[in-house]
């Protein structure tokens, strides 16, 4: 099922395979991060982590995402969030990839 990204706030899209390549886990997002169960969902081969607020919040995440050698866009991605609250926008990974 396709996960939904919030149009009012930056969410960070993380390919599942990448994420447990890195041993990371959610509750070190968690921790944090302080997420609410809304705030990281899984869905088949994708996380998404959002709506992320707070001005550092985002570049945090990446950075992090890096430290722990994740690529960004090859196994992450930030959606802004900037779009009409009329427009839906879901996720959902393409098959075989």
């Amino acid at each position: 099922m396709p996960l939904q990204i919030s149009s009012t706030a930056p969410s960070v899209v993380i390919r599942k395979s990448a994420f447990e390549r890195a041993d990371l886990t959610r509750q070190a997002f968690d921790e944090a991060l302080g997420l609410t169960p809304d705030e990281f969902r899984l869905e088949g081969g994708l996380i998404v982590i959002g709506p992320l607020f707070g001005e550092s919040a985002v570049t945090d995440l990446i950075d992090s995402l890096e430290a722990h050698g994740l690529v960004y866009f090859d196994d992450f991605f930030e959606l802004s969030g900037n779009w009409p609250e009329w427009l839906a926008l879901f996720a959902t990974e393409r098959a075989g990839s």
